[in-house]
């Protein structure tokens, strides 16, 4: 898929094939630090079958793609658009960038960015919006690069290794997004 609106400077997004790619997200998973970063739940053992069952049920309803490097074509993560109301024009976005020693390095910026347009452009959204926990600073710094506003937060809502963090929420509309690309 060498589509320009899937490909940004660092990276592209591409068409998942779970067979494949949920060995990889299985591999990612076993880091904890991964796992605590991404999900609210206690870090536990993969469980690859599950999760092969959930995306063969979900995946009509998901924008699933993988992020892949543009240097080496290597796959560090993937990225979603999903709970969509159409209705509104709004959906939910998740990321996770799977290759630790990549953390902080503009790759989920730059995925998050071909997201954002691609649901802007091809998808004819209004908004798109996230949550994530307190304890993720890189992905809060990463997410105001790419343009999401602070629109709200959960404080405390988030324990992990006795440690209480904010649940926070943030979002971009349409209009935004495109004073963003005038600008740049």
């Amino acid at each position: 898929m060498n589509n320009p609106i899937f490909t940004g400077q660092l990276v592209r997004l591409i068409a998942m094939d779970l067979d494949e790619d949920l060995k990889l997200i299985e591999e990612w998973n076993v880091d904890s630090e991964y796992q605590r970063l991404l999900d609210a739940g206690a870090a536990n053992r993969y469980n690859f079958k599950l999760t092969k069952e959930f995306f063969e049920k979900e995946i009509e309803g998901l924008h699933a793609f993988m992020i892949q490097k543009l240097d080496d074509d290597r796959k560090i993560g993937m990225i979603e658009l999903e709970a969509f109301n159409w209705q509104v024009g709004s959906a939910w976005v998740g990321i996770g960038i799977g290759v630790r020693e990549l953390w902080g390095k503009g790759y989920g910026t730059d995925a998050m960015r071909i997201i954002l347009r691609y649901g802007f452009t091809n998808l004819n959204l209004n908004r798109i919006q996230l949550d994530v926990f307190s304890i993720n600073q890189r992905g809060l710094a990463s997410y105001e690069k790419a343009g999401f506003k602070h629109e709200g937060h959960l404080n405390g809502n988030l324990l992990k290794a006795g440690v209480r963090y904010d649940e926070v929420f943030m979002g971009i509309l349409r209009r935004e997004w495109e004073q963003l690309q005038t600008a740049s």
